[in-house]
């Protein structure tokens, strides 16, 4: 058994897959203990002691911006197009699960990603975006997660919440698919790994786990949203994610010293088998990164920081 789970990794991890579907197809750090309230059923694990270069970072008012180059795989071809990762933080209130508009001592400190891509395919725009709220305590699963993906053809959402199980809402314009309520055990999320990177890379969970891949990669290949078995693998400056079940492969480039920005990730997925085998890679590369109070920059004269991103 060891030896058929370590041939399926080697397979995915150098012979990466990719899945697609047409638009009418329905298809640093020391611990100590947290006392925050949570949901019961999730143990937590020793909460990470935040740094001063963390707090200097990350309680400056500011949001850090970074853009890519985007090579997108959809429909069996690869499409040109930007990528943007923002990281903020910001207070959280665990009953509502929204951000939280003033002060309270409970409220959940998070620092969240809102990760959105923008690529065309032959007439018509893709427009993709991920929001995770994951808490800077690094001791638990992401607090809420959410994805929407909009085309001409129709707009699809997804949202996780972490309450005392994984509840679910997904909405599409697809027949067999349009509105659906469940709950899922609590387990690893792909969405909030990007975030626990920020914090920590070394508390990022390796070797052999159960994984909810990102919201996007389910709209995306058309799965059932649930854990799949994955294995994972932490260098220096990479981290990487291999799905033996979904022949998929994500690999992310950080900068292995603080900030441990994000330089870059590649993506890779095969559809069908033999002589019909069809294998592209998703590429994001750094382009630029600022640091912004970027919603109080709505002016056409901020306009300028958008060419600082390189975004057109």
């Amino acid at each position: 058994m060891i030896r058929n789970i370590h041939a399926k990794l080697l397979f995915v991890l150098f012979i990466p897959i990719a899945i697609f579907i047409s638009c009418n197809e329905n298809t640093t750090a020391t611990t100590e203990t947290e006392t925050v309230s949570e949901p019961e059923t999730e143990v937590l694990q020793p909460k990470t002691k935040l740094t001063a270069d963390f707090k200097n970072y990350w309680y400056n008012g500011e949001a850090e911006i970074t853009s890519y180059k985007l090579e997108q795989a959809r429909y069996g071809e690869i499409r040109e197009g930007s990528a943007v990762l923002v990281f903020v933080t910001e207070d959280f209130l665990p009953s509502e699960q929204v951000k939280a508009d003033n002060y309270s001592e409970n409220n959940i400190p998070v620092l969240k990603l809102n990760a959105t891509k923008k690529f065309n395919t032959g007439i018509y725009p893709y427009s993709i975006m991920q929001s995770t709220f994951y808490p800077v305590a690094n001791n638990q699963h992401a607090l809420k997660i959410s994805a929407s993906v909009q085309e001409w053809c129709g707009h699809v959402y997804t949202q996780l919440n972490n309450r005392d199980t994984f509840e679910v809402q997904s909405h599409s314009y697809f027949q067999g698919e349009a509105d659906d309520n469940f709950k899922l055990e609590k387990t690893w999320t792909e969405n909030e790994l990007w975030t626990k990177l920020r914090i920590n890379p070394k508390s990022l969970p390796v070797g052999q786990i159960e994984l909810i891949p990102s919201l996007e990669s389910i709209r995306l290949n058309n799965e059932t949203l649930k854990p799949h078995e994955a294995i994972a693998k932490l260098e220096s400056n990479s981290y990487t994610i291999a799905y033996p079940e979904l022949n998929r492969t994500l690999k992310i480039n950080f900068n292995p010293n603080f900030p441990f920005d994000i330089l870059g990730w590649e993506e890779t997925t095969i559809k069908g088998s033999g002589s019909s085998t069809e294998t592209l890679t998703t590429k994001a590369s750094k382009l630029e990164r600022i640091k912004s109070d970027y919603w109080n920059k709505k002016s056409n004269s901020d306009l300028n920081l958008r060419e600082t991103l390189k975004l057109q």
